[in-house]
């Protein structure tokens, strides 16, 4: 994933903590900012609706939903998206 917040490519090889920073500007990893479900346009701001809402999206928080931006669970999801939706196109 990339740091929302300096953009240097951070590599995540277990669960993000509360308490984790970025090693190049020291900002929170575990913050709304840092999530995949983050979108200026849902509402609260969060994709995710089962989600309590944050207040400080770019603090450290203890949301249950978060998953890093960039992971591989999120680029297996957007794999098997756009796999389904090619299959869809060309099905006879």
């Amino acid at each position: 994933m990339n740091c929302a917040f300096c953009g240097n490519k951070l590599i995540i090889e277990k669960k993000v903590m509360k308490n984790d920073e970025c090693p190049h500007c020291s900002r929170d990893l575990r913050c709304c900012r840092q999530c995949k479900f983050y979108d200026l346009h849902a509402y609260n701001d969060c994709k995710e609706v089962m989600a309590e809402r944050v207040v400080d999206k770019a603090r450290s928080n203890f949301c249950e939903y978060f998953v890093p931006r960039g992971s591989s669970l999120e680029i297996a999801s957007k794999e098997q998206d756009a796999k389904e939706a090619l299959e869809a196109l060309f099905k006879k």
